[in-house]
């Protein structure tokens, strides 16, 4: 028994395909062709790309939200807790400095 393993395309590949076809210069089964895509799967992302493109623009700009696992206070309390787990393994397995 054969086993057939499903093609993973990048997002990068899937937008250059996806924008040739929206330019139109070619068929979607000459896009297939070229790619090696079925044109089928052309026409999804091409439709994909044009209902998604407005969400592109939609963002707000100005700061970005802070991270909230970065915070100091977080991270200090990491870097005590790691500590302490040197200091017990260290005493653990007799190494002393």
């Amino acid at each position: 028994m054969s086993e057939s393993r499903r093609k993973n395309f990048t997002g990068e590949f899937k937008a250059k395909v996806a924008l040739e076809a929206i330019r139109g210069i070619k068929t979607v089964n000459e896009l297939g062709q070229e790619f090696g895509v079925h044109p089928t799967q052309v026409g999804l992302w091409k439709r994909e790309l044009q209902e998604q493109a407005a969400s592109l623009f939609e963002v707000k700009r100005g700061p970005k939200p802070a991270d909230p696992s970065a915070s100091p206070e977080r991270l200090y309390s990491e870097i005590g807790r790691l500590k302490m787990e040197l200091d017990w393994l260290k005493k653990k397995s007799g190494i002393c400095l």
